[in-house]
């Protein structure tokens, strides 16, 4: 029973810390929270062997009602940060254009070239 308790613990703990508010100052610390919960807990499912009592059934329904949504604000993270790394990347594209913004223009655009025949 302990066992379960501990998952359900960590299952908990995983919740209130996704349910935070994640900024971009933020998100590395919870980031790193994050996978180490997810390996704790990971740790400690691998040691829950049968049979269950009544109680550890309820305690286990309510650890799986609490992992779809663990997934989705999961899945909504990284999501954000996907997003924002692809506005970063764009900004820096930006940037550069600004920089030297003749870099990309072929040399021989527009220009004339007079032979005699």
């Amino acid at each position: 029973m302990e066992v379960l308790e501990k998952v359900y613990e960590l299952t908990k703990e995983l919740t209130t810390l996704l349910e935070q508010p994640v900024t971009s100052k933020n998100r590395d610390d919870v980031i790193q929270q994050l996978n180490e919960l997810i390996e704790e807990r990971g740790k400690w499912m691998e040691q829950l062997s049968p049979p269950y009592s009544d109680e550890e059934m309820k305690l286990g329904n309510e650890i799986a009602k609490l992992n779809p949504k663990i997934q989705m604000k999961m899945q909504n993270l990284f999501t954000d940060l996907k997003t924002e790394m692809k506005q970063m990347q764009q900004q820096k594209k930006s940037q550069q254009f600004y920089t030297n913004p003749y870099k990309n223009v072929s040399t021989l655009d527009g220009t004339f070239l007079d032979r005699k025949n």
